[in-house]
């Protein structure tokens, strides 16, 4: 997981960001706010977490499926560790 270590500084900054967004949602719920705004908020934070996501399978593609140098074994268990993760998360 190289890519995570070298990224290791923008990811936290980003999984911080995401724990505000959802903190927001729970003021907002526990202050019985307006479901309208509610619901953007949700729909931000679910955006925020899917393009957390994007950058993960990105840095796992590029470090551990279309790396040079990888082995066919590497690369294929590599791809195929990915798929399960993409099925999982699509659901």
């Amino acid at each position: 997981m190289a890519h995570v270590v070298s990224d290791k500084q923008k990811l936290l900054d980003r999984i911080r960001r995401i724990a505000g967004q959802v903190a927001a949602v729970e003021r907002q719920l526990q202050g019985d706010a307006d479901c309208s705004a509610t619901l953007q908020l949700v729909a931000s934070v679910r955006g925020a977490i899917g393009g957390l996501m994007d950058e993960l399978i990105e840095g796992h593609l590029r470090e551990h499926v279309a790396h040079p140098g990888l082995s066919d074994t590497a690369r294929q268990q590599a791809a195929d560790e990915l798929l399960a993760l993409i099925r999982r998360y699509g659901k």
